[in-house]
């Protein structure tokens, strides 16, 4: 593994070497047609003429930006020829979005015009060149910086975008947190950071995304099928994590940051620098945080539920006439408590396992309660990545390469008297190339031509559980998109086919052979004739294939408003758990069971929406309908007289197969009475049918896993951009969702059960402080969640079913949500210019 990450390291460092000398090359050896120019522009106010000074100008595509000065100006240089996107925002005014040519153009000026409204969102993910979302049939949402800074009470990065509409999240307490989309999760999402998938045993529940918080400035996400341009797994939907942008050139800034929760005692610290000089960019970010056991008035401090993260980061890069090429690194380190919901019959209090045969269980003491120490339990997730983006002008068009290394570490400790032997203990190693071509056609047809996948390797080491086998996988997918635009109507039209291929290695296990007589991997001779060695894995071959496609329109009737329709086929492969997995995972108390005769799915999901947006007012209403065949999820085991299956001391779960459809929409309608004055409402709604196999389906069984209620968001937001004297983009705003009662639930063999429906009240606060010069010297962000100290417990939390075997009458299983929360976050930014630009 060493001498492959080695090579990677080489290969990376010798592009960007290679392509640093490259920029010697005298202009004059290059063509007239396809010299480097420069952009300047003057940015006003409409109303007054006068410029507007800190307007942001960004090229997405050209991962470029800069910042208006004290006259209104900005400047971009080795700005290659061709057709790319222009973005120009500022708070309080609309977003200017316009493609320029910059073969023709040098000079772009910019009229911006106050606006109540936010719109004009570009986004990068799924699409040939940047594009705004109102125009892209696929349904999409983007946030950005300002957006997250403000969601200061979030544990995680998916917290903090799972109130969206139609996103949601599986959780196992504050810091774990998986994402879902219209009701899909798991490995039918792609998680991205900066474009490069995201993996780290994801078919697992107790391990969140392995992904800094912090060194994440923009979420985007695709909402349904987009096995177009990323493949298998992406059945559901993309999440793409994406790190901050490259400061304007001259300049080097950074920033300290904070925070503190009251809930957990949370201290979260960040510290942030970038630097761009003559087109060389670097940056990094380096964070830690930890909580204490978080609490609600119903359990008091739930144990287990503790943390410690430890996470860094490093980019340098290359900003030059013939692209960009950026290589990046970064670890993820977290220690996350297990927990388990065991209770003292009696008291209901916390009790701890510190024997092996768990004779015997200690109510946990309030000192254990209150600490930071991560106890003996608990598992430890590593995540090594380096990756490289770049984006090379080659001919008429952009190639773009990105290529990445992970290496991920997941164990799991769960032997109290032997804190150094690991239960679970599985290496995964990753290498995803993606390579596509970009280029116009003809009369403006916006083509992609590209092929992408990975290659993994997956080793068990020294453990006592053993739920997957070790294997190899090999992801291949050739795919094609094309756009075009006849002046109000925008079409989109892809296909792609994707080839999966697995083999698993055999594994012989000693029941008793291991130290201090655990189980342990057998590696000596004739296993089948050796007394306590069993089969625990045979060896497995297989290979799934299958095409996906999509087709869209977006027509704009009027500036103000437009309607889209997409239709998407999906294709995923099953994921090596549902065929291979046979096995304990102690962290998630389930003993999982595969079924190698799986066929892989395909889902055929359908998009329509409207979208209104006038000066005082902004509004959509988007549905969905998503049909899939050979659906995969897991349902628990039972003996006949209804008492669960118990295997090594976990219950049992099976994956099965079916048919399944699932359905719903999000309305959106913000109001603005008076320009300060935001009234925000939006609603997300989201069934999931088992359409079993033919013939009647019992009513226990016809009701999808993990589907998310009824859920409306209420938010009163006011937004003071001038401020007052040195307080400057003053904001203030107060929340109130409500979750229905999840009463359309798997209940088959008490696999999930009902969720009464709860209201949540939420809160905050923040601003700049600036000096003379209107740079700000300190951001402040309070927020305050759930604080009605509401106790209720979310059908996509798994702390839900955490309890003992068997309760008293009228107890209420289970763990709650974390209670009242206050969060304080201050930013202290700095920064300076390192002379002149280039």
């Amino acid at each position: 593994m060493k001498l492959k990450l080695i090579s990677f390291l080489i290969l990376s460092f010798i592009g960007i070497s290679s392509l640093a000398n490259a920029t010697t090359v005298p202009v004059t050896n290059i063509d007239a047609a396809d010299a480097i120019g420069t952009l300047t522009g003057t940015i006003t106010d409409k109303a007054d003429g006068k410029p507007i000074i800190g307007a942001t100008i960004t090229i997405p595509d050209l991962r470029k930006g800069a910042v208006t000065d004290a006259n209104g100006k900005y400047t971009f240089n080795n700005i290659p020829k061709g057709i790319y996107l222009v973005q120009v925002s500022y708070l309080g005014y609309s977003t200017v979005n316009q493609r320029v040519d910059f073969t023709k153009t040098t000079v772009f000026n910019v009229v911006m015009q106050t606006s109540s409204v936010e719109a004009g969102e570009v986004i990068i993910t799924g699409v040939s060149k940047a594009t705004e979302i109102k125009r892209s049939p696929v349904p999409m949402l983007a946030v950005g910086k300002a957006y997250l800074e403000q969601r200061a009470a979030s544990g995680n990065i998916i917290d903090q975008i799972a109130s969206l509409p139609g996103v949601s999240a599986v959780t196992t307490g504050p810091n774990v947190s998986k994402p879902f989309i219209h009701g899909l999760g798991y490995n039918r999402v792609i998680t991205l950071m900066d474009g490069i998938r995201q993996e780290g045993q994801q078919w697992g529940d107790e391990h969140g995304i392995e992904v800094d918080q912090n060194s994440v400035d923009r979420v985007e996400v695709i909402k349904g099928p987009a096995s177009l341009t990323y493949g298998s797994d992406a059945i559901g939907g993309v999440v793409n994590l994406i790190s901050p942008s490259p400061v304007p050139e001259g300049k080097i800034l950074g920033s300290v940051q904070g925070i503190y929760g009251t809930n957990q005692d949370l201290l979260n610290g960040s510290f942030r620098l970038q630097g761009n000089q003559n087109g060389l960019v670097w940056g990094t970010v380096v964070s830690a945080k930890e909580g204490k056991d978080y609490k609600n008035e119903h359990d008091g401090r739930v144990y287990g539920t503790n943390y410690k993260e430890k996470d860094a980061r490093v980019m340098v890069g290359l900003n030059k006439s013939w692209g960009t090429s950026y290589l990046h690194a970064s670890l993820f380190d977290d220690e996350q408590s297990i927990p388990d919901g065991s209770r003292d019959s009696v008291t209901r209090k916390f009790t701890q396992q510190i024997t092996e045969d768990d004779a015997y269980r200690p109510i946990v003491p309030n000192s254990v309660l209150n600490s930071y120490t991560i106890p003996t339990l608990h598992q430890h997730v590593q995540l090594y990545r380096i990756y490289n983006n770049s984006n090379f002008r080659l001919g008429d068009g952009n190639l773009i390469v990105n290529l990445g290394y992970q290496y991920s570490h997941r164990r799991e400790y769960t032997h109290p008297e032997y804190g150094d032997i690991a239960g679970l203990n599985l290496h995964l190693t990753t290498y995803t190339y993606d390579v596509k071509y970009n280029f116009n056609i003809g009369n403006e047809y916006e083509t992609t031509f590209g092929v992408n996948g990975q290659y993994q390797n997956n080793t068990i080491g020294d453990a006592t559980d053993f739920p997957i086998p070790a294997y190899h996988q090999f992801d291949i997918g050739p795919f094609f998109v094309v756009k075009k635009s006849y002046g109000k109507l925008d079409l989109s039209l892809g296909a792609r086919y994707d080839t999966r291929s697995f083999n698993n290695s055999a594994a012989y296990v000693d029941t008793i052979g291991g130290p201090h007589g655990f189980p342990q991997l057998y590696t000596g001779s004739n296993p089948t004739t050796t007394a306590n060695v069993i089969n625990q894995f045979e060896a497995f071959s297989k290979r799934f294939s299958g095409y996906s496609g999509s087709f869209g329109a977006t027509y704009n009737i009027s500036d103000a408003f437009l309607i889209k329709g997409n239709i998407s086929r999906g294709f995923r492969a099953p994921s090596i758990a549902e065929i291979s997995a046979n096995g304990p995972d102690p962290g998630s108390q389930i003993y999982h069971v595969g079924d190698k005769s799986f066929k892989p799915e395909f889902s055929l999901q359908e998009d329509l929406g409207a979208f209104l947006t006038l000066p005082n007012i902004s509004a959509s209403v988007e549905a969905f309908n998503n049909n899939l065949s050979n659906y995969i999820y897991q349902q628990q085991e039972l003996h006949d007289d209804g008492s669960p299956v118990i295997t090594q001391g976990y219950n049992t779960f099976t994956y099965v197969q079916s048919k399944a459809r699932i359905y719903g929409g999000e309305v959106n309608v913000d109001l603005h009475p008076i320009p300060w004055l935001h009234f925000e409402n939006a609603l997300s709604l989201t069934y999931g049918e088992n359409k079993g196999n033919g013939g009647p389906v019992a009513d226990s069984l016809k009701h999808l896993p993990f589907i998310p209620p009824l859920h409306t968001h209420t938010e009163l937001r006011g937004t003071f951009n001038g401020g007052f004297g040195s307080f400057k983009s003053l904001y203030a705003f107060v929340g109130f969702d409500h979750y229905s009662a999840q009463d359309r639930f798997f209940a088959a063999y008490g696999t999930e059960t009902y969720t009464a429906g709860y209201n949540l009240l939420s809160a905050g606060f923040g601003g700049n402080i600036v000096n003379k010069a209107g740079e700000p010297v300190l951001k402040i962000f309070v927020e305050g969640t759930n604080l009605a100290n509401v106790n209720y417990q979310s059908n996509m939390s798994r702390l839900k079913y955490f309890d003992n075997a068997v309760t008293a009458p009228g107890v209420q299983r289970g763990i709650f949500n974390m209670g009242r929360n206050i969060s304080f976050k201050v930013v202290v930014p700095f920064g300076f210019n390192t002379g002149k630009k280039s």
